[in-house]
């Protein structure tokens, strides 16, 4: 399966008492992966808000693993399957150098056009190489 894959680096505010990264950093670190995606092919998300075309998270399940600490390097990778109105992103996070596996994240999303949810073909041919149809 095809991925696409950021590098990003823990930045020491997104860490909490103990040192490791607060939990919830991690959708941000999702998300932004998400976002980097549509923007590499050419779909920012400023543009199509400004269209009334809004790709919303339904769902989210995050299953953590190891901990990320400060100063970390790491990667997020980007699988996606289509399921009728569904995207669903299923994501990872791997600490670098050592390829380990901290976090994986299942994330539905749907598209809302004018406050309708509609079929997504918007995004099938941008994601054509990367979609598993389920």
């Amino acid at each position: 399966m095809k991925y696409f894959e950021v590098k990003m680096k823990v930045r020491d505010y997104e860490c909490d008492a103990q040192g490791v990264v607060n939990n919830a950093n991690y959708q941000h670190y999702f998300e932004n992966a998400r976002h980097e995606f549509m923007e590499h092919y050419g779909l920012k998300l400023r543009d199509l808000t400004a269209q009334n075309i809004l790709p919303v998270v339904r769902n989210i399940w995050i299953k953590y693993k190891i901990p990320l600490r400060g100063s970390d390097e790491f990667v997020c990778r980007v699988y996606i399957e289509r399921e009728g109105f569904k995207y669903i992103f299923k994501q990872e996070i791997y600490l670098l150098p050592e390829q380990k596996l901290c976090t994986k994240a299942v994330v539905e999303a749907v598209l809302l056009i004018n406050g309708k949810l509609t079929e997504p073909k918007l995004f099938d041919e941008v994601f054509k190489d990367y979609i598993v149809w389920r």
